[in-house]
């Protein structure tokens, strides 16, 4: 008699690993994820995701560039739409802010950020990559708007260096749930911050809705 074939242990899609990463993060938080509940979840063992990924921190590390790569693309649609520059940086800045307490992109940002300390030169350089995407698309939208005559004469680099660096302070803020720096308030507070440091002197200038190209 011949013996029935032996089962093959298939791995799922690495993108389907990373989406339920990013969905457990969002249904639980960071405590609620663990390799043995998310082996449950994508019918393999925590064996065989460490296997794939080899530490946690990995894991963590990939399913952030997983979602920032969504991120961009959508980033870069807003970015190419028509329109004023200032509505494609108001765009930009609510891209930029969470969606609210515990958005779980902010929260896997947070953590990864928390473990850079030990992290590798790898590493590093990965999460740099992340942060000079945003950084050139806004230095870029920045020149837009001042050759556009939309904003005032300023040192692009610098103003994007600083916005981000408000926008990265008030996104903590949003992301673990302080109390007064909700994403509406936030958004507002970088409007202002727009309107003082780029708007021409005779006033801001005025946003409009943007669509994003097809």
């Amino acid at each position: 008699m011949t013996p029935a074939p032996r089962r093959r242990n298939i791995a799922p899609p690495r993108e389907d690993v990373l989406a339920a990463v990013m969905a457990t993060v969002a249904r639980r938080g960071l405590d609620g994820l663990t390799m043995a509940g998310l082996g449950r979840e994508v019918g393999m063992s925590s064996g065989h995701l460490l296997y794939y990924f080899r530490t946690k921190d990995e894991l963590l590390l990939r399913t952030l560039e997983w979602s920032e790569a969504r991120l961009g693309t959508e980033r870069r649609s807003l970015l190419a739409a028509p329109g004023p520059v200032r509505a494609r940086l108001d765009a930009y800045i609510a891209l930029y802010v969470p969606d609210g307490h515990r958005d779980p992109h902010w929260t896997l940002w947070l953590e990864v950020w928390n473990r850079s300390q030990g992290a590798d030169d790898d590493a590093r350089a990965r999460q740099a990559a992340i942060e000079d995407a945003w950084h050139r698309d806004l230095v870029e939208l920045l020149a837009d708007g001042v050759a556009r005559g939309e904003f005032r004469a300023v040192d692009t680099c610098r103003a994007a260096t600083r916005m981000r660096a408000l926008m990265d302070g008030f996104s903590v803020h949003v992301a673990v749930g302080i109390p007064g720096t909700g994403r509406d308030q936030v958004l507002e507070q970088l409007r202002d911050h727009v309107d003082e440091t780029l708007a021409p002197h005779g006033g801001p200038a005025a946003a409009t809705d943007v669509t994003p190209a097809s």
